[in-house]
């Protein structure tokens, strides 16, 4: 399993952490973010999708459970979060797996539940805070 380091010393240093996540994705659709509440995953996928050309407001769909967007180049873009979720199943019922095979990427936000719904190749993006605005992001290629 591949894996790479990122480190974050402050929120001013976003940017990059964002360029060297893409560099490490590469062609694969699916990232899985993992972190504590409040870790940084919605504000890290916010510059990724910047990143990615997406110029419409990117917000968590915490209730919606996905959003989509749109980038300058065409590219469909799925936000999830899984938080409010109880089980696999009501994932299920919304599509989830058909979004997760469509060829669009998904960028995923609490996973831990939906894990048996994904393809075989993923990447995990696990923020671990530090103090102040610092982060250590971890990829790991599946």
């Amino acid at each position: 399993m591949e894996e790479k380091i990122v480190t974050v010393p402050a929120l001013a240093n976003l940017p990059e952490a964002a360029t060297a996540i893409w560099d490490f994705v590469k062609e694969e659709n699916i990232l899985l973010f993992e972190g504590e509440m409040a870790a940084g995953k919605t504000t890290l996928i916010k510059e990724l999708c910047r990143q990615a050309g997406i110029a419409e407001p990117v917000s968590s769909p915490t209730y919606a459970l996905v959003n989509e967007y749109e980038s300058n180049r065409g590219e469909t873009f799925y936000h999830f979060d899984f938080y409010r979720i109880k089980d696999a199943q009501e994932a299920q019922d919304m599509g989830a797996a058909e979004y997760f095979y469509s060829g669009n990427k998904c960028l995923v936000e609490w996973p831990g539940l939906i894990r048996n719904l994904l393809p075989e190749h993923f990447v995990t993006v696990t923020i671990d805070k530090g103090a102040g605005e610092a982060r250590t992001i971890t990829l790991k290629r599946n």
